[in-house]
């Protein structure tokens, strides 16, 4: 029934207009491998209604009043910048792999070029990540580089899905995340990424750790769309509400969670650790 209510108030949403299949901009470090970039900052970020009035401690054990033990019914994790960061900055990787393809530009003046370039509005297609996204990385990778080589690009864009461009955030998140299924949590990722993810992860050997993956090249969304995490629900046979959702970015990830009538909290403020994550939801790792 939770599985048929998702995708009922899915629907009624997309036919009232009240949220779109439009895709949305995300900030200028994107995720080609990109130095992963957070819009947290030090001020409270506002919580589920009443909770102010509440409390913190009132307002997890009201929810623990709902489901038992724990506070949430799923985990949502956001990919590049939360679950997963790049291995060494982006403009040392655009620079050293493309120095044998004749680029010149330092990495401050990589770094420079690659923020104008995302940072400009996308009109080529709806979404920036169609598919696999290359036209999108092609443009990007030549506007920061000054290069158009075709081997150049590939090489570049083939790197980013290997388990030498990225590494965990967390070397604790595959107990945790054990902890949790074991618990009776769904576990999913909810990212806007192109059709690279789902190999990156098997490199990484972590994509059996989740019970669904909703990424915006193939749900046609991109973050801070609700229809993305209400996707994710469906695909995990929760409802809205019953889901907590943990990203990097303030906009992308707790407004756009908040949207669609999820919990959401910030990495990096709200929380620091899947173990706290984990433990903010009733599991003890």
């Amino acid at each position: 029934m939770a599985l048929i209510a998702t995708r009922t108030k899915l629907s009624r949403l997309l036919s009232s207009g009240c949220i779109s299949n439009g895709g949305i901009r995300v900030g200028p470090f994107g995720k080609f491998g990109a130095m992963c970039w957070s819009t947290a900052v030090a001020s409270v970020e506002p919580g589920p209604v009443g909770l102010g009035m509440l409390g913190l401690k009132d307002y997890e054990d009201y929810r623990r009043s709902l489901y038992g033990e724990i506070t949430h019914k799923a985990l949502l994790v956001d990919a590049a910048g939360t679950l997963l960061v790049p291995s060494q900055p982006m403009a040392q990787i655009y620079r050293s792999i493309g120095e044998k393809y004749g680029v010149k530009y330092s990495e401050d003046e990589i770094l420079h070029r690659y923020r104008r370039a995302y940072d400009q509005p996308w009109g080529r297609s709806r979404l920036r990540y169609v598919n696999d996204g290359r036209p999108f990385w092609q443009y990007i990778v030549s506007h920061s580089t000054g290069c158009s080589d075709a081997q150049y690009f590939e090489e570049l864009y083939n790197y980013y899905t290997t388990d030498k461009a990225w590494h965990l955030c967390d070397p604790d998140a595959e107990k945790v995340f054990k902890a949790l299924r074991k618990a009776g949590v769904k576990l999913g990722v909810v990212s806007n990424f192109d059709t690279r993810l789902r190999p990156l992860l098997q490199a990484l050997n972590c994509d059996n750790w989740f019970d669904a993956l909703a990424v915006s090249a193939e749900v046609e969304a991109e973050k801070p769309n609700p229809t993305i995490f209400l996707k994710a629900c469906d695909l995990l046979g929760v409802e809205p509400e019953d889901a907590v959702h943990v990203g990097d970015d303030r906009r992308n990830d707790i407004w756009g969670a908040r949207d669609a009538g999820c919990d959401a909290w910030l990495w990096g403020s709200d929380v620091h650790s899947f173990k706290e994550v984990a433990q903010r939801i009733g599991v003890w790792v």
